[in-house]
């Protein structure tokens, strides 16, 4: 007979831990071809830093999507991109969203944090049908954005404009309608689109829009468990510039409708911000650059120069440090 003794060392052992699940996170991201290459991408760079983990595409049809014939300027502006994201994420049915960073508006819903900014692709707007010098008198250009109409038509007064909007495809199908349309270099980077005739306009020419070429991952702002894992893609250059730029768009109003752009680099350790602003119509554009060690600072200063009475120039600071904004 089995002493108790005897009877609980022949149980079996407890063995090595079962494996954990894979973590499975929940993406919000729009339905357009280029939403959802957006939402891959970030899904890949979190992969690579931490393998083993999987993302799912939660597609959202978005007020702007949903009204893709409206002017934006009509149906609320920037958030009518993100809101549905967002709101996604907030009731729980996604746990982060990707948003192209343009779209966000300067502020952030409570209970969402900007979690990550990956490393920025292209920057510049581009002409697609025609090149700028090429373009007969009167030609018309299609695009929805105050913001390149201005910036075109201070070079080229003699151009006519209509309104265009649409996803990337959309825009492509068109162009033969017009003697150019205007689109973000970026998106048809991403989505390999090649057209015949190409001009990239640099950002001397056309400012971008603020936080172009980037891509912003929110979450909820109290998970930090999920902060701490989105952290891993955060590129800080990339961060300090589009904080600038969001500042320079805050302090004009947050989501101003008036035509105004900004482009944001480094430069031995500052955030060099340029930007461009129609004040009124039928005023001349006003341009401006700051130098500052503090990426929001830097924002601000820009904004006070070009909705002020100076008309445009620049402003210089001493290099100072910087934490960013979180």
């Amino acid at each position: 007979m089995l002493s108790a003794s005897s009877s609980t060392s022949d149980s079996p052992s407890p063995g090595p831990p079962e494996p954990e699940e894979p973590r499975r996170l929940r993406v919000a991201t729009r339905s357009s071809p280029l939403a959802l290459w957006q939402a891959a991408a970030v899904g890949r760079m979190l992969l690579v830093a931490h393998p083993g983990l999987i993302t799912e595409a939660v597609p959202v049809r978005t007020e702007g999507d949903r009204l893709a014939n409206a002017p934006l300027a009509d149906i609320g502006g920037k958030g009518v991109f993100v809101r549905a994201l967002q709101a996604a994420v907030l009731d729980g049915r996604a746990d982060l969203a990707v948003h192209s960073a343009k779209d966000l508006p300067s502020l952030t819903p409570p209970g969402l944090c900007i979690a990550a900014i990956p490393a920025r692709g292209e920057v510049r707007d581009a002409l697609v049908g025609g090149r700028l010098v090429d373009l007969p008198a009167g030609a018309v250009v299609a695009t929805g954005s105050a913001r390149r109409r201005v910036q075109l038509a201070e070079r080229r007064p003699d151009l006519r404009f209509t309104d265009l909007r649409g996803n990337i495809d959309t825009r492509l199908a068109k162009a033969a309608d017009f003697d150019a349309v205007v689109m973000a270099l970026v998106a048809l980077e991403r989505l390999g689109r090649r057209p015949v005739v190409l001009q990239a306009l640099d950002v001397d020419v056309m400012v971008p829009q603020v936080g172009q070429g980037a891509l912003a991952v929110e979450c909820g702002a109290y998970d930090t468990g999920l902060r701490r894992l989105l952290a891993a893609i955060e590129d800080p250059t990339t961060r300090r510039c589009v904080d600038a730029e969001r500042a320079f768009l805050a302090a004009l109003g947050g989501d101003c409708t008036m035509p105004a752009g900004a482009h944001a680099r480094l430069a031995g350790g500052a955030v060099h911000v340029r930007g461009v602003l129609a004040p009124a119509e039928g005023e001349p554009l006003r341009r401006a650059e700051v130098n500052d060690g503090d990426a929001a600072r830097a924002g601000r200063r820009l904004a006070e120069l070009l909705a002020g009475p100076a008309a445009s120039g620049s402003e210089d600071a001493p290099t100072v440090g910087c934490d960013g904004d979180a």
